[in-house]
């Protein structure tokens, strides 16, 4: 659109109500210079000048092409005014000064007009700029909401592979074990063990189905302020017991006068349990496990660390893959139900190899909700 057409715009979507206004003051001062006697010189000099005050608005609101549109009215109002031959001259030349004026007019008007429109345009690129802006950011927003829900439909689909991939050797051993007991109903030594096989594999899926919805809909956390080294030293108690008979030794490192945390114990509970478990099948017969809770700015880091073989690589990427693991009876939801945990309290949770051998296990937990964002 061109500035005409523009300002044509500008005129119909104003109305008619500051043309009117124009006009009127114009037609205002063209009244008082009849009124006035010309005898007054000062007062008709200063009526004059008065044309600038609607000739000056009229730029402004309306660009150069409204300010000479207006000078124009204005000259056209006061000229016949100087050819009525009324007029007092108090020096040789007013007349001509008198032209010269409305001259004037019509170079001020067209200035200011075009640093109007100058200024306008920018404000209107300003605008369009914006515009395109939010656009864009709407746009990217929408984006980035269609990603995450590519994203969740991807583990959705991973979820439910890898669901299949791992109900079914469950059910194989309990089709194999009934089939057995079919074949043969009166064996006693068959028959325990076949039961054996049975309870073992329903108590897998109950607790691979368990892990898979606490991951799918994990419940939202119950936050109190908790001291952290209790919740750690009952883990502890558990993960002894979970030793079995291999001779795990366990390394604490209660940094002093730690703060409260606001979390869902529970929670923080089984986070850690998991990961006190994995330390220990990942362990040697007589290693050492060494948990730490330290302080950390705005919160604190719990570790866990063991002296087992250690990750490669790729397997470090996929830890908190979901149904990812390296062990035979692994379920492979275990990190990943602790890491949605975590990310629910607010903290994060990672891995790094340990110089020597083995791995560290850290998470971190801010002390209070609002430093969870």
């Amino acid at each position: 659109m061109t500035v005409a057409e523009r300002t044509q715009r500008r005129w119909q979507d104003q109305g008619w109500l500051r043309p009117a206004l124009i006009a009127a003051g114009l037609a205002v001062i063209s009244v008082l210079h009849v009124l006035v006697p010309e005898e007054q010189v000062l007062w008709q000099g200063a009526l004059q000048h008065l044309y600038l005050v609607p000739i000056m608005y009229a730029a402004l609101r309306y660009g150069w092409r409204g300010g000479l549109i207006t000078t124009a009215a204005a000259a056209a109002s006061y000229l016949p005014h100087l050819a009525s031959g009324r007029i007092v001259q108090p020096y040789p030349g007013y007349m001509l000064s008198r032209i010269l004026s409305l001259v004037e007019y019509f170079a001020a008007a067209a200035v200011v007009g075009v640093l109007a429109e100058k200024d306008r345009r920018q404000r209107e690129e300003l605008e369009r700029a914006s515009r395109d802006l939010a656009r864009v950011n709407y746009e990217l927003e929408g984006s980035i909401e269609r990603m995450k829900r590519s994203e969740r439909l991807y583990a959705v689909g991973q979820l439910a592979a890898g669901l299949a991939h791992e109900i079914r050797n469950p059910i194989a051993s309990i089709a194999g074990a009934a089939g057995i007991l079919e074949r043969h109903p009166s064996d006693e030594p068959r028959r325990k063990v076949c039961l054996e096989i049975i309870t073992k594999e329903c108590a897998r899926l109950n607790r691979l189905l368990t892990n898979f919805l606490d991951f799918a809909r994990p419940r939202p956390p119950s936050f109190q302020k908790t001291r952290l080294e209790p919740v750690v030293e009952s883990v502890i108690e558990l993960a002894v017991h979970a030793a079995g008979r291999r001779s795990i030794v366990f390394h604490r490192d209660y940094e002093p006068s730690l703060p409260e945390v606001e979390c869902d114990s529970e929670q923080i509970k089984q986070v850690l349990l998991n990961l006190l478990i994995n330390a220990i099948q990942a362990s040697p017969d007589g290693a050492a496990v060494f948990v730490s809770v330290r302080r950390a700015p705005g919160g604190a880091v719990v570790r866990v660390q063991d002296q087992g073989c250690g990750m490669t690589p790729g397997q470090q990427a996929r830890l908190f893959d979901p149904f990812f693991t390296t062990k035979e009876a692994g379920t492979g939801l275990g990190l990943p139900v602790a890491q949605r945990i975590i990310q629910q309290h607010g903290g994060r949770i990672w891995a790094e190899p340990n110089p020597d051998a083995g791995m560290t296990f850290s998470f971190e937990l801010p002390l209070k909700r609002e430093n969870s964002a």
